[in-house]
């Protein structure tokens, strides 16, 4: 026992340990000044700068990230102090510690220019989310190679240069990711979509606004507020709807229809055409047509008569044309009767409001057809309507 203890170089062992807790301590009191001071220092001058986009550096944590690597370096700095025979090992160790903040860094950083990048306005158009997840997924892939191999002392060059044999092992493993960048390319490239457009993908339940597109998933949020997560590359296999043209259009489709009751339809009377003549809209198109057609009470086929369903079709023509919240100029406009159903006789607007707001083109909607459905009365037509319960427990 006592020829160990005589073997022990005590001052050797206390000069380790002083080196050793030395470095500890001066990385520990470096790493605090760094993060306590120097990183608010940077931040200050920062927030003083007029322009915002270096704010999203600080909002990242990139500095703070760097600040990481003060410790390993000191650490690194004093390493030529011990024995050779813990350079090596200490190396390695530190070296797979600076390889981790940097690729951590790194992903700082990325994060950082995605969003300086968000903050324009050509962001909306072409979203590079997909593009920045992929990168990451490299860097850490590539980081954490070489962050191996420096912690087990052997080149990374040789093991990159080996990967070229995995390729197919690799391709498979992100089979996914491949499908999802190939599909945010086209996506992008093709401007099929983009962030703040209104899509709908029946087959995923998505009926929306696009409020994220990343590289393996898109983000919907429903109109129920509920949000759909679709995988990128689905929407290269499934078709889906995009409602962005009639938003850029400035106008809105409306396409209704009115079943009229076929036993209501006739030839209009000489008292009918009085009583519609008072119709200001209308007044100038009768006078026209009473010139050219029988007005008389007589039934007959053998000459031109008016019929009240093609004078209200004329009427519903005349009242949008005048009405200020229809385009009837830059869209398409119609006003047509359809086959005869089952139910009646369809009459369908097909025209276009000037306003494309959902709770505005409602509220236009409405106001049309609430006027017609009244309107229809003064020229002796009915709406088709099935029997009620009440309807057929009286004629009971």
């Amino acid at each position: 026992m006592q020829n160990i203890i005589a073997s022990i170089d005590f001052e050797a062992l206390f000069k380790l340990s002083s080196i050793i807790g030395l470095s500890i301590i001066t990385s520990i009191i470096a790493y605090f000044v760094s993060k306590k001071y120097i990183i608010k220092i940077i931040h200050k001058l920062i927030f003083k700068t007029k322009s915002s986009w270096d704010d999203s550096f600080i909002k990242t944590g990139f500095f703070e990230q760097l600040s990481h690597l003060i410790p390993p370096l000191v650490i690194l700095y004093f390493s030529s102090m011990y024995p050779q025979n813990m350079q090596d090992a200490l190396s390695q160790i530190v070296g797979f510690w600076i390889a981790i903040v940097i690729i951590k860094s790194i992903d700082r950083f990325l994060s950082a220019l995605l969003d300086i990048y968000n903050s324009l306005e050509v962001s909306k158009d072409k979203p590079i989310k997909g593009y920045i997840q992929l990168l990451k997924m490299f860097v850490y892939i590539l980081g954490f190679i070489i962050a191996v191999c420096l912690l087990v002392g052997v080149s990374p060059w040789g093991v990159l240069s080996g990967v070229g044999a995995f390729t197919a092992v690799l391709m498979f493993i992100f089979k996914d990711t491949i499908l999802s960048l190939v599909a945010s390319v086209q996506i992008v490239a093709n401007d099929l979509f983009k962030v703040g457009d209104w899509i709908e993908a029946p087959n995923f339940g998505a009926d929306g606004e696009v409020i994220d597109i990343a590289l393996h998933s898109v983000k919907v949020q429903n109109w129920d507020k509920t949000i759909v997560t679709i995988p990128t590359y689905k929407f290269m296999e499934n078709s889906f709807k995009n409602w962005r043209g009639m938003s850029d259009s400035g106008g809105r489709r409306i396409k209704r229809a009115l079943f009229i009751d076929v036993n209501s339809i006739k030839f209009c009377t000489p008292q009918l055409l009085e009583k519609l003549n008072k119709i200001e809209i209308i007044k100038d198109y009768l006078q026209e047509k009473q010139k050219v057609v029988d007005t008389t009470d007589e039934i007959t086929l053998n000459k031109r008569k008016l019929t009240n369903i093609g004078t209200f079709r004329e009427y519903v023509k005349r009242y949008l044309q005048n009405n200020p919240n229809i385009d009837s100029k830059n869209f398409t406009f119609i006003v047509r009767q359809l086959q005869p159903t089952s139910k009646g006789v369809p009459l369908e607007i097909y025209a276009f409001s000037n306003k494309n707001k959902w709770a505005e083109y409602e509220d236009i909607q409405s106001d049309i057809f609430d006027h017609l459905l009244v309107a229809l009365k003064e020229f002796d037509l009915k709406l088709y309507q099935e029997p009620s319960g009440e309807f057929s427990s009286i004629k009971q």
